[in-house]
């Protein structure tokens, strides 16, 4: 097949996943084309079957902001037309289904069918969803793409709450391929953070309020004064001066690293001893599954798709939103004893299985399979 995946090229978990997606289909010999304003951060070196379209920003001297949604539409028709695609699979609703939407209406014109699928990721629906002004756009955009998917079965209860959605939409989760997390050696990385053999407690976001990086760092607080204990978070975004001034604040700055974005985390996650992910909301939890494949141990809320993805003492600990003190008590319960924290990495390293590329790549190219069949 050849397939046309529309995403933001960016850190979030939507680019990332869609990134993957792709490499993995044309590694089963798919062809692949990204689209989008700047290589996928995810992409690497040049690969076999995959190409890469750039949709053009330029200023306009009409408009204040680029026009991107209508720039992307005829750039998706460029490329349906000219390199014969099958189908496109979009990740995020807005702009990418309505100019997906935009782009099929103009090639029927030109005799062309084209399914696109779009595949909701969270803030899509969740944050932006939540204003007025989007809802009609996005309503009718998922309304009208061929196959709706989500991440998770919390996302999917969410658009329904908060849509008129007649449409059905099947449930993919998110995944990991989990050979790639696979890593000998570790312990001369964890002695760049870890000097003295502190246990390493870890956490990776985009800094957002949602992700409630204050309950890490006051959870940490707790765990520090009982067992020696370095911080490493990872990511950057507009939370990130305030946590480091709540660190000098609780006189535990020294023990913090901020390591800002990093294109593969799983040397950090390698040599981490935890997890923490104290999101107030998180339709799927990506980095948590990151942590699950490296056998570390989860430590988080119980909102969203989180608890899809966690199991509840066994894998980790699920926590009520903001109650960074029983974070604190699950983390320690885990840590103090050496025996109970092995048996949390078998099961992190066991229920990261589940979401091995190998059992959802077949998912996605059953629906494929299905939309191209359906246009015919």
């Amino acid at each position: 097949m050849k397939i046309g995946i529309v995403l933001y090229p960016t850190f979030g978990g939507s680019g990332i996943v869609a990134t993957e997606l792709g490499k993995a289909l044309s590694r089963k010999g798919h062809e692949i084309h990204f689209i989008t304003y700047s290589q996928p951060v995810k992409l690497g070196v040049l690969r076999e079957n995959i190409f890469y379209h750039e949709v053009s920003t330029s200023d306009y001297p009409l408009f204040e902001y680029t026009p991107y949604e209508q720039v992307l539409t005829s750039k998706l028709v460029d490329v349906v037309k000219f390199e014969k695609l099958d189908l496109l699979h979009v990740h995020y609703a807005i702009p990418h289904a309505s100019a997906a939407y935009m782009a099929q209406q103009i090639l029927k014109t030109q005799g062309i069918n084209i399914p696109f699928i779009t595949t909701l990721h969270g803030t899509d629906i969740t944050l932006v969803g939540k204003d007025p002004s989007f809802e009609p756009v996005i309503t009718f955009s998922i309304n009208h793409s061929n196959i709706v998917t989500a991440v998770s079965e919390n996302l999917k209860k969410d658009t329904i709450n908060l849509f008129n959605i007649k449409k059905e939409i099947d449930v993919i989760p998110n995944f990991i391929c989990l050979e790639d997390y696979r890593q000998t050696n570790n312990q001369k990385y964890k002695t760049r953070i870890a000097k003295n053999n502190e246990k390493v407690i870890t956490h990776i976001s985009n800094f957002r309020k949602v992700k409630r990086i204050q309950d890490v760092i006051r959870a940490f607080k707790i765990i520090n004064d009982s067992i020696p204990s370095k911080l490493v978070l990872v990511g950057d975004g507009p939370e990130r001066v305030k946590m480091e001034r709540l660190g000098r604040e609780l006189n535990i700055s020294n023990h913090i690293n901020f390591l800002g974005n990093l294109k593969s985390t799983r040397e950090v996650l390698n040599i981490s001893d935890l997890f923490m992910l104290p999101s107030s909301s998180e339709s799927f939890g990506l980095a948590a599954l990151e942590a699950l494949a490296c056998g570390v141990p989860v430590i988080a809320t119980n909102k969203g798709g989180i608890p899809e993805l966690v199991e509840h003492g066994k894998s980790g600990f699920l926590s009520d939103v903001g109650d960074f003190k029983d974070m604190s008590n699950n983390a320690l319960h885990i840590l103090n004893n050496e025996k109970v924290h092995n048996e949390f990495k078998l099961h992190a390293l066991s229920d990261a299985k589940k979401f091995d590329i190998h059992q959802i790549l077949p998912l996605y190219e059953n629906i494929y399979a299905k939309s191209i069949e359906n246009s015919i």
